[in-house]
C-alpha cells in the first residue's frame, strides 16, 4: 500500500505557495512572531508537497518496465528542452531587442514558452498511461491518424515531413494495437524523437543568434524559419499528447 513520504516542496510551487500565503498573513496581518512562523510555514510547505506526491500515480503501475525506463528518459529530455528555452529566451530578448527585430523576437518567444510546457504535458500524458484503461484502442488511433491526414494534406516543407513521420508512427501503433500489444511505448518513442529534435532547433537558433548579422534579411528569415519549424514539432507533440 502506498505510504506518504517527505518529499522536495521545490518540486511543488503550489505548496511553496501554500506556506508562502500562511506566513505573510499570519506575520504581517496577524502580527505573530516571525521566529515562530517561518518553521510552522516551512512545515506547512513540506506536508502540502508530501500530500501532493501521494496523489500522484506510482510509476510501477505502468506494468510495462520498458515503458517505465522511456518515461524517465523523456523527462530527462523535456528538463534539458527547458534550460534551452530559457536560455535561448534571455538572449533573444537582449540579441533582437537590441536590433529592433520585435517581430521576431516574439516569434521566437512563443515557441521558447511552449517549449518550456513540455514538463508538464508529459506529467499529464503519464497519468493517462497508467493501467489497461490507458490504453489505446483501434478506433482512438484511427481517428488520430485521420486528423493527422487532415493536417498533412494543408502542409508543405518540414510540416509536411513531420507529419509523414508522425502518420507513420501512428500506423504502427495501429498494428500494435490489432495485435494485442502495448502501443504506449512507440509512443513514447515517437515522442522523444521529436523532444530531441526540438532540443536541436533551439541549439541551432541560439547559434544563428549569435553569430548572424541580424541586419541582414536573410538571416532573420532562416531564423525566423527555424522558429516556425520548431512550432510545428510542438504542434506534432500536442497530436501525441492529445
Amino acid at each position: 500500500m502506498k505510504s506518504i513520504q517527505l518529499t522536495n516542496p521545490l518540486r511543488y510551487p503550489l505548496a511553496i505557495l501554500t506556506g508562502g500565503i500562511v506566513l505573510f498573513v499570519s506575520v504581517k496581518l496577524v502580527r505573530l512572531p516571525s521566529f515562530i512562523m517561518l518553521p510552522i510555514s516551512a512545515g506547512i510547505s513540506l506536508a502540502g508537497a508530501s500530500y501532493l506526491k501521494f496523489q500522484e500515480p506510482e510509476i510501477d503501475d505502468l506494468g510495462n518496465p520498458d515503458l517505465v525506463k522511456e518515461l524517465e528518459s523523456i523527462k530527462k529530455e523535456a528538463q534539458l528542452v527547458v534550460e534551452k528555452a530559457d536560455n535561448l529566451w534571455a538572449e533573444s530578448e537582449k540579441l533582437l531587442t537590441a536590433s529592433h527585430q520585435i517581430e521576431l523576437l516574439s516569434l521566437v518567444q512563443s515557441s521558447c514558452e511552449s517549449a518550456k510546457e513540455l514538463p508538464q504535458k508529459i506529467e499529464e500524458l503519464s497519468r493517462r498511461l497508467y493501467g489497461k484503461n490507458a490504453l489505446l484502442s483501434v478506433p482512438q488511433l484511427e481517428q488520430k491518424l485521420t486528423d493527422i491526414e487532415a493536417k498533412q494534406k494543408k502542409a508543405s516543407g518540414i510540416a509536411k515531413e513531420k507529419f509523414d513521420q508522425l502518420a507513420t508512427s501512428i500506423k504502427k501503433n495501429i498494428e500494435l494495437a490489432k495485435q494485442g500489444e502495448d502501443a504506449r511505448q512507440a509512443q513514447i518513442i515517437s515522442l522523444s524523437s521529436l523532444i530531441i529534435e526540438s532540443a536541436g532547433i533551439l541549439q541551432q537558433l541560439q547559434v544563428k543568434l549569435r553569430t548572424s548579422n541580424l541586419d541582414n534579411s536573410d538571416a532573420i528569415n532562416e531564423l525566423r524559419s527555424l522558429s516556425s519549424d520548431l512550432n510545428t514539432l510542438q504542434e506534432n507533440m500536442d497530436l501525441l499528447f492529445a
